[in-house]
């Protein structure tokens, strides 16, 4: 009897796994006498080869042009004023000085082409009470320069620079307590023209040097009243600015050196400097040799307002002294540039 309850028990054991293991749709179902019908598939039938013929696309023609050229534009104003009640024990003068500033650059480049034109305006004046105006920064300078790529960094160059300024400018001496102004430059006296033909090393972007083999200079003075001596009794001027006396041009040919820095040395603060060096050909000597430096560090405080220092050191005997010409200017401003 318990061998016959245990058979029992394992033959119901190993039909219960067989049936666990199996899936429901694997059953087999026999489908010869059922009445099934196939839908129609909705996709076109097609018998016989397909033939691919090529489509003919019409190519797609962008318009638009590549503008090699490339321009910026600075303009800066400063103005500076103080003013004093008359019973004022500190001490003081009531004074208005306004100051202007124009950069213009445009720069061309296509393949081993280029053409840089640069434009400086500025110009400043300041009024003290009971005093003659005087200026503090005059300046017009325009440098154009046409270059053809020789090698990685050296460039054969042509350019023609033109220097002057707007306004007159005086000498100022006080005499029998008055204050009396002397003029002794103004517009194109004296004016420069400055033709040079040679090689430029570029090794990076914001540095250059030019070296112009062969360089001419034309110095003008328009204005006879720059020959007349203060005295009226003494004989006018024989030479000014190096143009004798009867005289209205000077030409010069010379061999020159023109190098230039512009970069951002910090974070909002770009420095920039043109050094200059004119040495002429005829009768020369080391006292001759005209140096020319120029300095400038602006530094933005935000969107529109900056401030800058700049510098000039100028040796030229042409000019009636043998030392070194100083010029300093601090100034706190506006400040635009487009495109920004």
């Amino acid at each position: 009897m318990k061998n016959c309850l245990a058979a029992i028990i394992l033959i119901l054991s190993f039909c219960s796994t067989k049936l666990y293991a199996q899936e429901i749709d694997t059953i087999p179902i026999n489908t010869k006498d059922l009445n099934i019908k196939l839908k129609r598939s909705p996709l076109p039938s097609r018998q016989g080869p397909l033939n691919f013929e090529p489509v003919k696309i019409k190519p797609l023609v962008v318009n638009a042009k590549i503008n090699y050229w490339k321009t910026k534009t600075s303009i800066g104003i400063n103005v500076n004023q103080a003013q004093f009640s008359n019973n004022w024990k500190g001490g003081g003068t009531n004074s208005v000085a306004v100051g202007g500033l124009v950069n213009w650059k445009a720069e061309y480049n296509k393949n081993s082409y280029s053409y840089v034109s640069e434009l400086v305006l500025q110009y400043g004046k300041i009024k003290n009470k009971d005093q003659l105006q005087k200026k503090t920064n005059d300046r017009i300078f325009w440098d154009n320069k046409a270059s053809f790529q020789l090698s990685k960094s050296w460039f054969f160059f042509g350019s023609l620079s033109f220097e002057s300024q707007f306004d007159n400018g005086y000498s100022y001496n006080i005499t029998n307590g008055q204050e009396i102004a002397t003029l002794i430059s103004k517009f194109m006296g004296p004016g420069y023209l400055t033709e040079s033909v040679g090689f430029e090393y570029k090794p990076v972007k914001y540095f250059s040097t030019r070296i112009g083999t062969g360089t001419a200079r034309q110095t003008f003075v328009l204005d006879e009243k720059l020959f007349l001596d203060p005295d009226p009794k003494k004989q006018p001027k024989s030479s000014v600015y190096g143009v004798d006396l009867g005289k209205k041009v000077r030409n010069e040919l010379a061999f020159q050196i023109v190098s230039a820095f512009d970069k951002d040395v910090f974070t909002n603060t770009n420095l920039k400097a043109r050094y200059q060096m004119f040495v002429p050909y005829e009768d020369f000597e080391w006292s001759k040799i005209d140096h020319r430096l120029d300095v400038a560090i602006t530094a933005k405080i935000n969107r529109f307002m900056n401030t800058s220092l700049t510098g000039v050191l100028l040796f030229d005997a042409d000019t009636q002294t043998n030392k070194i010409q100083a010029s300093q200017t601090l100034a706190l401003g506006f400040g635009f540039t487009f495109p920004r």
